[in-house]
C-alpha cells in the first residue's frame, strides 16, 4: 500500500517542521508541539504546565485575549490544546485557505506571548473549575491517572499529579509564567506539523515566513525521568466519596518505546488480548463470569466479580510519553469483590500467556482488531496531524503514523508471551478505589 509522502526540515532557529500532503483532504491540520509537560514542572508548582496551556490562548503581541479561538472559528475551523506528561500540543483544523492565518497566530504567541496578572488569575480560576468538574466532584474523576503514578513511581517528575493542587496553582506568579515561557516555548523546543491537501513547498515557505523571525533561544536540558523498577509490589487506597462501585487499578512498567519499540507494541497487542472485546480473557473471567450458589436449591447465580475491566498502554493512550511509561489495568467491581481475587485472575491469565502464548486464532483476531483500529484512527485529520507531531517530538519518528498498523500486524505469539512474562507481580502498583469515602473491605 502506498504511503503519503513525508517532509521534514529544521529552521535556523531550531524549529522542526513536519509536512504530510494528503491529496483530496477537505481541510488542513496544523499542530504545534512543545517539549514540555507535567513531568517538566518544578516542585511546588504542580499543574503549572496545564495552567500555562490555558494562558497560551490569552493573547500575544498582535492577538487579543481569546481572539485565537475567534479567528480560527471565523475561518470555519476548530482549535484546542492539551497537556500530557512530556509535551503540550496546540492544534487546529481549518480550510486550506486559512492555513496562513493559523500559522500567523501560532507564530505570534511563540514569539511574543502576552502574560498579565489578570490573565493568570482568570485562567487559574478556570483550571480550578475544570479540576472540580472532571476530578474532585465527579465519580471516578481522574482515576487512576492522577493518583496511580504516586504509587508506581518515586521521583517527583513521574509521581506527582499533573492537574496540581489548588495551593500550587494559586501560588503561581506572572514572573514564573514568563520564565516558563522563555525556557520551554522556544522554537528549538517545538515541532510544527501541517497535514492536508497542501503543496509542501508552499507550506514550508509559509512556516519560514512566520516562524523564521522568532529568535532562537537555548533549549532546556531534558527532565531526568529514569528511576529503578520496583522490586516489591506497592499498594495504596484512594477514597472517592462520589463513586458507587469499587475499582482497582494495576500499573506496571513498560518497555521504552524509543529504544524497544517491538516490546512496546507487543504490550499493545497483549492489552487487546486481555480486554479488547467481550470474548477476551479478562472480560470472560471477570465481567461475564457467574457461579452457581450452593445450598440454596434455586440454582441462582452470583454476580460476576467485575462490571468492567480494561488494559491499555500509557496513562493517556499508547505512544504518548517517553520512558518510563505505564501498562495499565483498571477494573470496576462490587465492594464484595476482594482485590486479591482480581489479582489472582490477572496473574493466572498472564502466567498462561507467558508459558503457552496466545492461541493462534486469538492472536490473529486481536492483531486484526488493533491494526484496523489504528488505521481508522489515523484517517481522522486531527488525530493524524497530532500523532505526526507527537512521534516526531518524542521519538524522532513521524513515519510511525503510517508504519504502526503493519508493525502491530507483525507481532508474534512469542512477543506477546514475553510481554506477559514481563508483567511481574513484584514490580507492580495496586491502587484500590474505595467508594463513598469508606474503608476497604
Amino acid at each position: 500500500m502506498s504511503r503519503p509522502p513525508l517532509y521534514r526540515s529544521t529552521l535556523p532557529n531550531g524549529l522542526r517542521l513536519v509536512v504530510q500532503p494528503l491529496a483530496g483532504a477537505p481541510s488542513v491540520g496544523v499542530a504545534v508541539h512543545y517539549d514540555v509537560g507535567f513531568r517538566s514542572e518544578p516542585p511546588g508548582r504542580t499543574g503549572f504546565a496545564h495552567l500555562f496551556e490555558h494562558v497560551m490562548f490569552q493573547g500575544s503581541e498582535h492577538v487579543g485575549p481569546a481572539d485565537h479561538f475567534r479567528l480560527v472559528q471565523a475561518s470555519g475551523g476548530t482549535a484546542n490544546g492539551s497537556t500530557h506528561q512530556d509535551y503540550t500540543d496546540y492544534y487546529q483544523v481549518v480550510p486550506v485557505q486559512a492555513l496562513e492565518r493559523v500559522l500567523f497566530l501560532e507564530a505570534d504567541r511563540m514569539r511574543a506571548l502576552r502574560i498579565t496578572e489578570e490573565t493568570l488569575r482568570t485562567q487559574t480560576a478556570v483550571v480550578k473549575e475544570e479540576i472540580r468538574q472532571t476530578v474532585t466532584d465527579r465519580p471516578y474523576g481522574g482515576f487512576p491517572w492522577t493518583v496511580l503514578p504516586a504509587v508506581l513511581y518515586r521521583t517527583y517528575p513521574n509521581a506527582h499529579n499533573g492537574y496540581g493542587t489548588f495551593e500550587d496553582l494559586d501560588a503561581a506568579t506572572v514572573q514564573e509564567c514568563q520564565a516558563f515561557f522563555d525556557t520551554y516555548y522556544a522554537p528549538g523546543n517545538a515541532v510544527v506539523t501541517i497535514c492536508g491537501d497542501i503543496d509542501p513547498d508552499r507550506a514550508t515557505d509559509l512556516v519560514e515566513r512566520h516562524f523564521g523571525p522568532v529568535p532562537a533561544r537555548p533549549v532546556p536540558k531534558p527532565t531526568a525521568l529514569s528511576e529503578p523498577v520496583p522490586t516489591r509490589p506497592r499498594y495504596a487506597t484512594h477514597d472517592d466519596p462520589h463513586a458507587t462501585l469499587a475499582a482497582t487499578a494495576i500499573g506496571y512498567r513498560m518497555p521504552d518505546a524509543e529504544n524497544r519499540l517491538p516490546g512496546y507494541l507487543a504490550h499493545m497487542v497483549l492489552g487487546e488480548i486481555l480486554t479488547g472485546r467481550d470474548t477476551s480473557r479478562l472480560k470472560q473471567r471477570l465481567v461475564h463470569a457467574s457461579t452457581k450458589r450452593t445450598g440454596t436449591g434455586t440454582g441462582a447465580a452470583t454476580p460476576p466479580p467485575a462490571t468492567d475491566v480494561s488494559a491499555s498502554c500509557g496513562l493517556f493512550g499508547p505512544l504518548r510519553a517517553r520512558n518510563p511509561e505505564t501498562f495499565l489495568m483498571v477494573a470496576t467491581h462490587p465492594t464484595t469483590t476482594d482485590t486479591e481475587r482480581l489479582l489472582e485472575v490477572v496473574d493466572a491469565e498472564l502466567a498462561d500467556l507467558a508459558s503457552a502464548g496466545p492461541r493462534e486464532r486469538e492472536l490473529a483476531r486481536s492483531r486484526a482488531l488493533i491494526t484496523s483500529a489504528t488505521w481508522r484512527g489515523f484517517d481522522n485529520l486531527v488525530a493524524r496531524t497530532r500523532a505526526l507531531g507527537t512521534y516526531e517530538l518524542l521519538y524522532s519518528a513521524p513515519h510511525l503514523v503510517d508504519d504502526l498498523g503493519d508493525r502491530l500486524a507483525a507481532v508474534r505469539a512469542e512477543d506477546v508471551a514475553a510481554a506477559a512474562a514481563s508483567l511481574r507481580p513484584r514490580e507492580r502498583a495496586v491502587l484500590s478505589l474505595v467508594p463513598g469515602g469508606g474503608n476497604p473491605r
